[in-house]
């Protein structure tokens, strides 16, 4: 469990904050969950229920489902539900406005030690909580879906975020099992949405082109990419597709893969300079005399992967 187990705040009961609580209530935390409306409330109660029940089934819960459904409490009032909190996670709709005025509740009702954190997927922190009070406790810490089954979260501080609040929230995620990614600057869609969006737009485009059926895409991403992808992330990808590393396969590959981005009026080439900071990190990472053995890492989890599936039957 937790060490850094105080109370959490959700507010918002649809399915990404029943999902947080269940994030947060298995590492241990008190979890209010807030809704206005109560027949969402008692849905929410229901949804915990079922999804805490799916997950011991498979293997994945360290106690029984009721033991973690006994730490969150359902609150139709905002003021009960933030008391203590030392988190308030917002999980309403994506709307500036709505978002503004929750903003202004909760800096004024939340404890002034207490993080203010939306789960926004696009809009960032100084969208909706630049002129507040206590402004420099807000950040948007965006998880992926759901994210008792995916770790990351990613944190993204306004310009007038507090760098202590960054790390307590940092902190506090880690400690819940999540794994947290701070993101540099307040781009609209963040990382996550931002790398999804990339290949969506690909898709769309090889579909509309006639290049590729819908099913063709999802098979090439099921089957090809997202199987690497599930393992290592792009970068590493290519690092250990080319003997020689991440330098060796920009200078192989580069020229075409600026051909394919300028068919899309795209220039966003991968100049020396930028490639040696991408290689400076890569061997920082994994210095090219352990390349082989994590080639041979790779292909072993790909492996139990295989194994995993073909037993799911997919």
């Amino acid at each position: 469990m937790s060490g850094l187990a105080g109370p959490v705040a959700i507010v918002g009961s649809g399915s990404i904050g029943v999902a947080w609580a269940i994030v947060f209530a298995r590492a241990g935390h008190r979890v209010a969950l807030h809704d206005p409306d109560p027949t969402r409330l008692d849905a929410a109660a229901a949804e915990l229920d079922e999804r805490l029940a799916l997950l011991a089934g498979h293997r994945l819960l360290s106690e029984e489902p009721a033991a973690i459904a006994a730490r969150v409490a359902r609150h139709a009032e905002l003021t009960d539900a933030v008391r203590d909190a030392v988190l308030v996670q917002e999980c309403a709709p994506e709307r500036v406005e709505l978002k503004r005025e929750l903003f202004e509740r909760l800096d004024l009702l939340a404890p002034a030690s207490a993080i203010l954190a939306s789960s926004s997927s696009a809009l960032p922190a100084s969208r909706f909580a630049a002129d507040l009070p206590g402004r420099s406790r807000c950040l948007v810490a965006h998880p992926g879906n759901p994210p008792y089954l995916l770790p990351v979260v990613e944190l993204v501080p306004a310009p007038f975020t507090a760098p202590d609040v960054v790390d307590r929230a940092e902190a506090l995620f880690e400690a819940a099992g999540m794994r947290p990614v701070r993101v540099g600057a307040e781009v609209e869609g963040f990382l996550f949405n931002r790398l999804q969006g990339a290949v969506l737009r690909e898709a769309y485009c090889l579909v509309r082109d006639g290049v590729a059926t819908v099913e063709d895409v999802d098979r090439v991403m099921r089957d090809g990419l997202g199987r690497r992808w599930a393992a290592i992330g792009p970068f590493e990808t290519v690092d250990l597709n080319t003997r020689g590393g991440i330098a060796s396969h920009a200078e192989k590959m580069g020229p075409a893969y600026a051909r394919m981005g300028a068919e899309r009026g795209q220039d966003d080439p991968w100049t020396p300079e930028l490639v040696a900071e991408v290689t400076r990190q890569r061997r920082a990472r994994l210095p090219l005399a352990q390349w082989e053995e994590r080639v041979a890492w790779r292909d072993e989890t790909l492996m139990g992967f295989e194994r995993a599936r073909r037993e799911l039957g997919l």
